[in-house]
């Protein structure tokens, strides 16, 4: 009887684990798979949070789509250091990251002097570090499963090889807009 209950608990948590990779097979196999030219440069980058999605745009085109996961606490705009929030509004890629706690990172510009004005006058600090960024060190096989859920403290997170491909696409200086 007992050896029949424990076969039937492996049975159940294999069969969740099968259906969780199949659910991310099915969610993230779409055209983001096609990989990005190696002399595509991006002139701006859209972040939809609602949808968590990152394109990067050429004159307005896209040329790629990518899967995000975002602050753990997704809705709404950042307005304080520690509130889990992805900023919202038009910032610049300012500068980039090799060796981090996370596989590759490309700074934003966040906060804004507005933000940080907010931030004063309700006596808080406006928080900053916000990046685009691969996995954490590590930890890079998960892949596409990290975007199952939002993790981050307020970054965009990708795969480490998609920040690879975006490291290469997305000079210092882009503009970058994040939407609710």
């Amino acid at each position: 009887m007992i050896a029949a209950k424990l076969w039937l608990k492996a049975l159940i948590v294999l069969a969740g684990a099968a259906l969780i990779v199949f659910a991310a097979l099915i969610i993230f196999a779409d055209s983001r798979l096609k990989a990005l030219p190696p002399e595509a440069r991006a002139d701006k980058v859209l972040v939809d949070k609602s949808r968590h999605r990152m394109l990067l745009l050429l004159r307005g085109e896209i040329l790629k789509e990518y899967r995000v996961s975002l602050g753990r606490n997704p809705i709404g705009r950042k307005e304080r250091e520690g509130d889990g929030r992805t900023p919202e509004g038009f910032y610049v890629v300012d500068s980039r990251k090799e060796n981090s706690s996370f596989y590759r990172a490309l700074h934003i510009s966040y906060p804004t002097s507005h933000e940080i004005e907010a931030a004063r006058i309700k006596g808080e600090n406006p928080g900053g570090a916000i990046m685009i960024h691969g996995l954490p060190n590590g930890i890079g096989w998960i892949g596409s499963l990290h975007g199952l859920i939002d993790w981050t403290a307020g970054c965009i997170a990708v795969t480490n090889r998609e920040i690879d491909e975006i490291w290469v696409a997305v000079p210092d200086g882009t503009p970058i807009e994040i939407r609710p």
